[in-house]
């Protein structure tokens, strides 16, 4: 996985967003250009809120995202990606679906896809082993 992340973002770098990192995946990697509330993005995302808000910090500084007031709640606010951001968003998709059908490749159709199960299996697992872990007892 560290390697994976390490190729995504060094040919982000090389394709314009040298500054984005993998911890600001946790906003972008889950956020579409309509934007979504901090409480979204920590579920989607499995992170705390304070930690999504700290990288929307660090996020709305660099350009990628910007605070608008929700449309369905003007006393909450949505994160919503800038054309910068939209630009990073579209680019990371299209080096992610590159590498996949680079290994996919590789390894061929079926031994990928069944690694592909299998890691999506391992995913559920996970989220799920965390999401008993946060709930209060």
């Amino acid at each position: 996985m560290r390697a994976l992340q390490d190729e995504l973002f060094a040919t982000l770098a090389a394709q314009g967003h040298p500054h984005v990192r993998a911890r600001h995946g946790t906003v972008l990697a889950y956020l579409n250009a309509d934007g979504a509330r901090a409480t979204e993005l920590s579920a989607r995302s499995g992170q705390h809120k304070q930690i999504v808000g700290t990288i929307v910090d660090e996020l709305v500084d660099l350009g990628y995202v910007r605070r608008e007031p929700d449309p369905a709640d003007r006393r909450a606010k949505r994160i919503v990606p800038t054309a910068h951001g939209l630009d990073e968003i579209a680019k990371a998709h299209a080096i992610l679906a590159a590498i996949e059908h680079r290994l996919e490749h590789a390894l061929g159709e079926q031994r990928f896809a069944t690694f592909r199960e299998g890691f999506e299996e391992i995913t559920h697992h996970q989220r799920a082993w965390r999401q008993h872990r946060d709930q209060p007892m």
